[in-house]
């Protein structure tokens, strides 16, 4: 059985590394002018909501099946991902605005979080991975 819950982890965390390069070169595609505003966050707010469903996924799994550290290392980012969806302002198109992406530094922020995020997902693929192949040697 844990075994499973790792490999689940795992194949989600791949599919969240994927999300945060995909954001980093959208981001990157905006900021050079490849792309304009409205594009770039109509592609990066239609996969919003499925990295918050994936990754609270992953943390609600790790709590059901008492691992802990791994638990409270990714109750943090879900809660993040969790606020940020929360506390869009009314009249925005999502989390991702054209209107204001280019205010306030908004477009380096989002870049530095798509950052952070690939950095994460990283250390948790490694960690999945080392917990997967130590649950298949103990079954």
């Amino acid at each position: 059985m844990e075994a499973v819950v790792f490999v689940f982890s795992l194949l989600d965390c791949c599919a969240l590394i994927f999300l945060s390069v995909y954001f980093i070169i959208t981001l990157s595609d905006l900021e050079c002018d490849y792309i304009n505003a409205r594009s770039c966050c109509s592609k990066l707010n239609k996969w919003v909501i499925p990295e918050l469903v994936g990754h609270t996924i992953v943390t609600v799994l790790m709590l059901i099946s008492l691992h802990w550290f791994i638990f409270l290392l990714n109750l943090p980012v879900a809660t993040w991902n969790i606020y940020r969806f929360i506390m869009v302002p009314s009249g925005n198109m999502g989390v991702f605005d054209p209107t204001e992406i280019h205010n306030r530094g908004q477009l380096k922020s989002h870049m530095k979080e798509a950052m952070i995020k690939l950095g994460f997902h990283l250390l948790c693929f490694f960690m999945y991975l080392y917990s997967m192949i130590l649950a298949l040697i103990n079954d």
